[in-house]
């Protein structure tokens, strides 16, 4: 097990070059499993979930390597219909896209139920309703969910009650090679949606409207093995954006989108920070003397559920109060109880938390509770007075990769260490 040890009133000053996204990232590498040979994957981020997700495709046939040019070679040819280990897939929200691709190449599935963050519940009835929709007959049996499709899948139109990120992207994967044209309504329109549809594209599916809440599918009979490059990680980029607003200092952003960061920049600036934005970059500038402001979660291209508890660590060092509601996850203020043992004052009432901020916090022993409050911890402890320890630090590992080493190139004085 590891800690971050972080000794907090350090600026930060300098670049911080963004990773891939991990949560393109996750549907793109199980969509490999359609194109039966070997997809080579460019700015593919080494986080945890990553490599389970490498794990999961090996234990099922698939081989995946390491190129000098720093790429990931997937070999997916020898990918057999089979049950992936339960130990695996119960790991991991992402394992759900397993039921999709294996679904479309071999017409059945039977996959373990996610694990992943644990922060309220986070049905998967939106995914279950798109398989069947396409003609899939689902059950479930000792924790796994199992769905098969006779003679193949059917395109159709289908409604989604909630515009569900991991129900759009199953649907898109099981319906490349359905009968047919599938039409998805109400789709979630996030960056990595596009990043998904563009790659599959690549293979040769025929996939439009990714992006827009309308996203049809037209069937098609083979894919063909690309090459691709992950888009940058826009919550990682935000991430280092509200560390450098709250530690103070002035950071370039390297490697990022700048319109996927639009409500983030936003806010920032809201709260008074100065950000210069550039065609793949942006600067943000602090002195550290911000202001409360007023945030609403809610779907793409809404304010980001994952940017959330970021955003609350850096408001209690704002002055005035500040407002937080959720609208994607109830019970995503878990982490709340370890920022107060840091001398936050934040109330929650159901899914809005009030901020008093101005007042200084100090260092104390803390556990993120999921990957995105981990994040909230190591920015609240960059300007906390003293040193804090973090715990909990595999949830971070999930989808930052060495977020210690990062910052720390940027002047904070952090650590991982090994207890």
């Amino acid at each position: 097990m590891k800690k971050i040890i972080v000794r907090g009133g350090s600026p930060l000053n300098g670049d911080v070059y963004i990773s891939g996204m991990k949560n393109a990232a996750l549907p793109i590498i199980f969509a490999c499993i359609l194109s039966k040979g070997k997809n080579i994957l460019y700015n593919v981020p080494r986080v945890s979930d990553i490599e389970l997700s490498f794990d999961i495709l090996r234990s099922l046939g698939a081989t995946v390597s390491e190129r000098a040019d720093g790429g990931i070679e997937l070999d997916t040819a020898g990918v057999r219909s089979e049950v992936a280990p339960y130990e695996l897939v119960s790991k991991m929200r992402g394992s759900t896209y397993l039921i999709g691709a294996m679904l479309s190449r071999f017409g059945e599935a039977r996959v373990g139920l996610p694990g992943g963050c644990n922060f309220g519940d986070r049905p998967i009835d939106q995914h279950v309703k798109g398989f069947a929709t396409l003609g899939a007959q689902i059950s479930f049996d000792e924790g796994s969910l199992r769905a098969d499709a006779g003679d193949g899948l059917v395109g159709n139109s289908v409604y989604l009650d909630i515009a569900s990120v991991g129900a759009t992207v199953n649907i898109i994967i099981a319906a490349v090679f359905a009968k047919g044209t599938t039409v998805v309504m109400n789709a979630a329109r996030e960056p990595h949606i596009v990043d998904l549809a563009n790659f599959l594209n690549h293979c040769g599916a025929d996939i439009r409207g990714a992006g827009t809440n309308t996203i049809k599918i037209h069937g098609v009979s083979e894919l063909h093995p690309c090459e691709y490059s992950i888009s940058p990680d826009m919550i990682e980029a935000g991430t280092f954006m509200v560390a450098a607003a709250t530690a103070g200092g002035c950071v370039n952003v390297k490697n990022i989108i700048p319109e996927h960061l639009d409500t983030i920049t936003a806010k920032l600036r809201e709260a008074g920070a100065k950000l210069e934005v550039f065609d793949d970059s942006i600067t943000v500038t602090s002195d550290r003397w911000l202001r409360g402001v007023t945030i609403k979660t809610w779907p793409y291209p809404g304010f980001a559920t994952d940017m959330h508890p970021q955003f609350s660590a850096m408001l209690c060092y704002a002055n005035g109060v500040s407002t937080i509601g959720e609208g994607i996850f109830d019970g995503r203020f878990k982490y709340v109880d370890e920022l107060k043992k840091m001398g936050a004052s934040i109330d929650v009432d159901g899914n809005v938390a009030s901020i008093i901020g101005g007042m200084p916090l100090h260092g104390a022993s803390v556990s993120a509770t999921d990957l995105r409050a981990g994040a909230a911890l190591v920015i609240a402890a960059l300007a906390a007075q003293g040193t804090t320890e973090i715990g909990g630090v595999e949830f971070i590992e999930r989808g930052y990769c060495n977020i210690d080493k990062k910052l720390r190139a940027l002047g904070a004085d952090i650590y991982a260490v090994e207890v």
